[in-house]
This record gives structure tokens, C-alpha cells and sequence, in this order.
């Protein structure tokens, strides 16, 4: 998204496609609540939201907008990094523990820890460590991991806050990669039918948008790491630092959904989703269709 923003790369396609009179705006929302009440509402056409997220809109507008995602933006591994030196799995966790995610409930992070809490303990755990797991967006979540006088000792990270908790000293309990069995992917784009076959050129405007920002990043990560830090003017990482983890395993700018049908199964299973999903392909647009997904 910050590529496809300030390459002007949906503009691009518009004004190739003869529609140089559509404006294009971008916005900063605050968990994934936000961004579903905005796409709900119209006044967003277009967003970034993690599997979880997707999977509870598409399954509340299935009969309405229908909320969909047009593909991947990128399998990127998650981080369980704690400052607590007696913690080694997450049976060593303890009442006098916090564990921050981003949103209780739909944060990918929060469903990655049911996941671990389910295969640790079986099913119908899922929710064993929720007493001590709080919601807290990553920059506040950095800001008391590294505080050894805060409550909140441990952190479910993105990269780059796991970046500079690894350099803070921190350690790894699990991953995210750990829990699922491999690459998963973290976040999609995602659209809405109404307004796919209300607005059929935007809509394949965008989407070719979508595609060439992937192209972009992936020619050359270390442009990719300056314009990161140019937009989020990124102070504790370098470039260095952002171009070896854009490079490294742990993150893959793909647009192939990877995974996400075993999210959105437990999902259905525990109860977060009512409609089950015949595959990954019900949750995204026909443009999706012929990816190698799972």
C-alpha cells in the first residue's frame, strides 16, 4: 500500500485506463475493527486487513457488499519475542505475565495464539492464555516490552518492531511460520463485490496497481527499505537492517494467498466465522482464481 501511495501507481492505471478525473485518497485506521466499519460504511473501497480480519467480513457481507480480498500482500512471519528469561514455550507462562497483540479476538496475532494454545493442550484450550493477553497496537506494545518496569513482558511482533526487540535482547518463543507448519500469509488487500460491479475499470485499475507494487519491491529491496523509512520515518532500524528483513525468509512479497485455509477452518471451527468455506478462493475475487493458493 505505501508503494501503490507514493509511486502514485493507482493513479497511473486510471489515467491509462482514461479516468484521470478519479481521486484517490489514502487513511490510516486503527485495528481491524476500524477498517471493516469504514468498508461497511463506503467510505473506504480498499484495504489491508489480516486473514482473521477478512474472514469475519466476508462472513457478516456475504449476502450484502461481500467483502473480498483481490490477493496476498505478503507471507510475513510473526514473533512471540518475551524479556522474561524463565520463559521457553508457552506452558512457562504464568499469571504475572502479559503478552501484547494488536486486537484481542481478530489480530492475527490473537488467533495464532489459539492455535499454539489448541495444539499445546487440545482442543477446545484455544483460549487458555487469554487472561493474560492484552491489546495494544505494536509501537506502544515496543515501548513497554522494552520498559523492564512494565507489566507487558512479552510481544506478538512484525517485523520491524522484531527487529529492534532482537536487538533490545529480547528472545524468540515461537513464530508464527512455527505455529502454522510454514510461510503464511499475514495480510491481504481486499475490496468489496458491490463495488467491484459497480465501478468494473477502478476496480482492474487498482488491481493492476496492486501487481505492479509487488513488481516494485521485489526488483529491488533495498529501494523498497529507503521508502519505508521514508514514509514511516522508521528512527531504530536502518536500511541495512530493513533490506536484510525484506530479503530473508521471513518475509516473501507475494500475491499467492498461502495458508489461508487452514486460518479460516479454525476459524469456522471455533465459532468466529458461522459460514464455512468450501477454500481459500470463496474469500478472494475471481482475479485470485488462478493463483497457486491454498
Amino acid at each position: 500500500a505505501m508503494v501503490m501511495e507514493h509511486q502514485k501507481l493507482v493513479e497511473k492505471h486510471l489515467a491509462a485506463a482514461g479516468m484521470n478525473d478519479v481521486k484517490v485518497g489514502w487513511v490510516k485506521l486503527g485495528g481491524p475493527a476500524a477498517v471493516n466499519d469504514a468498508m461497511l460504511s463506503g467510505n473506504v473501497h480498499f484495504a489491508c486487513q489480516g486473514v482473521p480480519s477478512l474472514a469475519v467480513v466476508w462472513d457478516r457481507t456475504r449476502s450484502g457488499i461481500a467483502v473480498k480480498a483481490l490477493g496476498a500482500l505478503a507471507n510475513n512471519n510473526l514473533w512471540l519475542n518475551t524479556r522474561n528469561p524463565n520463559i521457553h514455550s508457552l506452558k512457562d507462562f504464568t499469571e504475572k505475565d502479559r503478552i501484547a497483540v494488536p486486537s484481542l479476538k481478530v489480530s492475527t496475532q490473537a488467533i495464532m495464539m489459539h492455535i499454539a494454545a489448541e495444539q499445546l493442550w487440545g482442543q477446545g484450550n484455544h483460549t487458555k492464555l487469554d487472561h493474560i493477553i492484552v491489546g495494544l497496537p505494536h509501537p506502544e506494545a515496543v515501548a513497554a516490552v522494552l520498559n523492564p518496569g512494565h507489566e507487558i513482558n512479552t510481544h506478538f511482533a512484525t517485523s520491524p518492531f522484531h527487529e529492534a526487540e532482537m536487538k533490545a535482547g529480547l528472545r524468540t518463543v515461537t513464530s508464527g511460520f512455527d505455529i502454522m507448519g510454514g510461510p503464511t500469509t499475514g495480510v491481504t488487500f481486499t475490496s468489496n463485490e458491490k463495488f467491484r460491479t459497480e465501478n468494473p475499470k477502478v476496480f482492474a485499475a487498482v488491481n493492476k496497481a496492486f501487481d505492479e507494487s509487488h513488481a516494485w519491491i521485489n526488483s529491488d529491496k533495498r529501494r523498497a527499505a529507503r521508502l519505508y523509512i521514508e514514509m514511516t520515518k522508521e528512527k531504530k532500524l536502518t536500511e541495512d537492517d530493513l533490506t536484510a528483513s525484506f530479503s530473508g525468509q521471513d518475509m516473501e512479497y507475494t500475491k499467492v494467498p498461502t495458508r489461508v485455509g487452514k486460518l479460516i477452518d479454525f476459524l469456522y471451527r471455533i465459532g468466529s466465522v458461522k459460514n464455512k468455506a468450501d477454500s481459500w478462493k470463496d474469500l478472494f475475487f475471481p482475479e485470485a482464481h488462478g493463483l497457486a493458493g491454498s
